[in-house]
């Protein structure tokens, strides 16, 4: 935090407390008197040209912060220089412009702090106090301060009573203002017991411990003499003075890296030495006590070493260290919700992706029993039809021996009624064959199916192929269906072809009447035959013309075996499909 930094934080105060009706303006009469009084104590020469340009009463209403703040920053901060003023009377103004509005101690006396302890609290509370308006102090930074005051009186904070105030308080979480700090400090809670004059003390020892200020005796360089002084230190400087009112300054030590601190033994009637070396001069200087001795070549140490790694001071090093581990718990904090929120997340996911599973085993395993229902019934159909196929089969051997017995006298037709049973046989082997070969499309079928609920295992394992698998059993489902139809098409085509070999086997019956009745005309005509051997050769010629396929009187067996040849070949076709 910068001089800048420092100085807006006291001068909010001021300008708050002048904002009578709270509505964010002040009114220029009073913002008038204001930057006359800052002039002063900042040290700041007057100018009244510009002091009286800015602040003209020709335009109408008050001004707000945002309109007092080009003005501020113009012809106050930008002229503000560091050590050139004495910052505790810039913050005494500020502290009483605000105090007389915003400060209520108790009236009958019975605050724990006086009014000039307040004031130091309040220094202390905008050094810690975030960078944020309106100004408030976190819970950690109220812990650390009030810690530090308790060590200085060898007391022990009790943080868990603390907690409870803060957990109380309707701002508390997010932090105290100033005002409420000081409330909390004045009702006694956490430094009950304690004498005003021992929580003086120690409030006066945290003040000086952060602003790095307070007396120590100096040697000087010509005169050898031993006075009392006044110091400050700052990270680049240590500053002495003739009294802590810093009126007229005697001299400054220049701190750099080069410069050390050493511890001296006693002489010369001075206790708890210690000296200071630059590179053009060693100072030497006595404090009250080794404490305070210790506290002091501490933090002239701390100084060095923060000039050398182009820091401020340490109690604002320290400050930003707060502030990171807060921001990083905080970071780590909101990195663990979204790491629980993500991992709650994941586990809707995951019930979410098991539910789809069991939905998806459910329907696999109902796909399945309709498979197996549908498999059963084809299997049902195929019995049927085999049946059926073997009384067919036993019917046409009869009809075959009854035409063998019948065309016996007739030698060439027997001939080739015996080559047709001959192919007859072999289309038998055939559709043995055939039926072999649908049997092992079958076991082939059984496993595919099998492979395919090894693959429907393995979909199980791997989430990631589930919708894949889920559109081939879909495919494979409308295979299925497919095939069906195909099946129920075959179905079909049997029957006609059944039907057209009844049909065929009724022709065969009424040429075989037809043929009985041209036998016995024949042999009537035979007995005949001695009279009319011409027309008895044209009637054995017409006898034993051979049966061609295109012919009408087709015999019995040609049609039935046709009638197999054709569902032979059609099923032969689907089990290729």
């Amino acid at each position: 935090m910068d001089l800048r930094a420092e100085l807006l934080k006291s001068i909010w105060y001021a300008f708050t407390a002048l904002d009578v009706e709270k509505s964010g303006k002040v009114s220029k009469s009073q913002l008038k008197v204001l930057s006359h009084n800052l002039y002063t104590v900042l040290c700041i020469p007057h100018d009244p040209v510009a002091l009286e340009e800015h602040f003209r009463d020709d335009d109408d209403g008050p001004v707000s912060s945002q309109g007092y703040m080009p003005y501020l920053n113009k012809y106050i901060l930008d002229k503000v220089e560091e050590g050139a003023f004495v910052k505790e009377n810039f913050d005494e103004l500020c502290w009483t412009l605000t105090a007389k509005k915003n400060y209520k101690p108790d009236r009958n006396g019975n605050s724990i702090v006086s009014h000039q302890d307040a004031f130091k609290l309040w220094c202390l509370f905008n050094f810690l106090s975030e960078d944020k308006y309106p100004l408030v102090m976190v819970p950690d930074e109220v812990e650390y301060l009030l810690k530090k005051i308790c060590t200085a009186m060898n007391v022990e904070l009790n943080s868990c009573e603390l907690d409870d105030y803060l957990s109380q308080e309707p701002q508390g979480q997010g932090g105290l203002t100033v005002w409420q700090f000081l409330d909390m400090v004045n009702s006694g809670r956490f430094l009950r017991g304690i004498e005003q004059e021992a929580i003086s003390m120690a409030v006066e020892e945290v003040y000086q411990e952060v602003i790095e200020d307070g007396y120590l005796w100096k040697k000087g360089q010509l005169r050898r003499n031993w006075s009392e002084r006044w110091f400050m230190l700052k990270p680049s400087v240590l500053s002495y003075y003739m009294s802590e009112e810093r009126k007229e300054k005697k001299g400054s030590i220049a701190l750099d890296k080069h410069c050390c601190v050493e511890v001296l033994p006693d002489r010369d009637g001075k206790r708890c030495m210690f000296c200071v070396k630059t590179s053009s001069r060693t100072y030497e200087m006595s404090a009250s006590d080794t404490r305070q001795r210790q506290e002091w070549t501490l933090a002239i140490q701390t100084a060095i070493r923060l000039q050398a790694e182009g820091k401020k001071s340490l109690h604002k090093d320290l400050k930003q260290k707060r502030r990171e581990q807060r921001e990083q718990r905080e970071q780590r904090k909101a990195a663990k919700e979204e790491e629980t929120q993500r991992l709650k997340q994941l586990q809707e996911e995951k019930e979410r992706k098991l539910q789809e599973l069991e939905l998806l085993k459910e329907a696999q395993r109902q796909a399945e029993i309709l498979l197996q229902e549908e498999e059963q019934r084809r299997r049902q159909q195929h019995e049927e039809m085999q049946r059926t196929l073997e009384i067919q089969l036993r019917e046409a051997e009869q009809a075959r021996a009854s035409m063998q017995a019948e065309m016996v006298l007739k030698e060439a037709e027997a001939e080739r009624q015996r080559k047709r049973i001959l192919e007859l046989e072999d289309m038998q082997e055939r559709l043995q064959e055939a039926l072999q070969q649908e049997v092992k499309a079958r076991q082939d079928e059984e496993a595919v199916r099998y492979a395919q609920a090894r693959l429907l295992a393995e979909e199980e394992e791997k989430l990631k192929q589930l919708m894949k698998l889920k559109e081939e059993q879909e495919e494979y489902i409308i295979k299925t269906q497919r095939e069906k139809q195909v099946l129920k098409q075959e179905m079909e085509n049997k029957n006609k072809c059944l039907e057209e070999a009844q049909k065929q086997l009724e022709e065969v019956r009424v040429n075989r009447q037809r043929v009985d009745q041209d036998v016995m005309a024949a042999q009537r005509k035979l007995r005949q035959a001695s009279t009319n051997v011409k027309h008895w050769n044209v009637q054995m010629n017409r006898l034993m013309h051979p049966i061609e396929p295109g012919d009408k009187r087709t015999n019995v067996s040609g049609g039935v075996f046709a009638g197999y040849r054709g569902e032979i070949l059609s099923r032969r076709d689907s089990s290729l499909k």
